[in-house]
This record gives structure tokens, C-alpha cells and sequence, in this order.
């Protein structure tokens, strides 16, 4: 049976999924200050346009650290597309595409593991659930 924090947490993160440029600002605001620095990435596509007029571009790709699991969320090809590596001082061992379900089930599953053992990450799963 499903651990129930994990499956609401798998909820609050699938709600806000249909568009990269909206999940890569909730995956910021929401995770960038509860774990610790560089375990949240987002990389930005920016128009010649936009970067003259200051702005900071469409969300590329979201990517969160977790251990040595790398959760990734990027467009190919107009899709949202994920997967989740095997990573190890910054070298990726494996690299496994996943649906975007599976996707949020594991980082769920990986944000409840972190959130036993460390506050900040516990911070992190609480501000998904409220």
C-alpha cells in the first residue's frame, strides 16, 4: 500500500505539470529555499528579443537533485518529456525515460525520503502540501 504523504505530495506536484514554463517556476519557488543549493536547476531558452528587453525566457529544461537521483523535466520535439538518472558527481551513470505519472511518483517518493532525515527538505514537502 501507497504511503499517503507521498501519494498527496505526487498530487500537488502533478497539479501543476501541463506547462514546463509553469512547473519550472513552482519547482523554483517551492524547492529552491528548502533544499540546499544547486538541487534545483532550470535552464531557460531566451529570444534574441527577450534578452534585450530583460526577460528571462521559456523554461527549457527543470532538473532536481535528489542523493544521487536527478530528476529532469524537458520539451523535445514540443513534448514534455522526463527521466530520472542515475548521477554521481555531476557524471550521469544512467539515464531512464519515464512517463510523467512515474516522474512525480518518484520525486514524491524521493522528496518523503529526504524530508525523515532532513528539515529542510521536510520544509519542502510541507509547502507542497499547503
Amino acid at each position: 500500500m501507497a504511503d499517503p504523504e507521498v501519494e498527496l505530495l505526487a498530487a500537488a506536484l502533478r497539479r501543476d505539470s501541463a506547462d514546463l514554463d509553469l512547473y519550472g517556476a513552482v519547482l523554483t519557488a517551492k524547492l529552491t529555499d528548502a533544499l540546499p543549493p544547486g538541487a534545483v536547476r532550470v535552464t531557460r531558452r531566451r529570444s534574441l528579443g527577450q534578452r534585450l528587453a530583460g526577460r528571462p525566457g521559456a523554461v527549457a529544461e527543470v532538473g532536481v537533485l535528489l542523493g544521487d537521483r536527478r530528476f529532469t523535466l524537458f520539451t523535445h520535439e514540443g513534448r514534455l518529456t522526463a527521466e530520472i538518472c542515475h548521477e554521481v558527481r555531476d557524471v550521469v551513470l544512467s539515464r531512464r525515460p519515464v512517463g510523467l505519472d512515474e516522474w512525480l511518483a518518484a520525486l514524491a517518493q524521493e522528496l518523503s525520503r529526504a524530508a525523515a532525515s532532513n528539515a529542510r527538505a521536510r520544509t519542502a514537502v510541507e509547502r507542497f502540501l499547503t
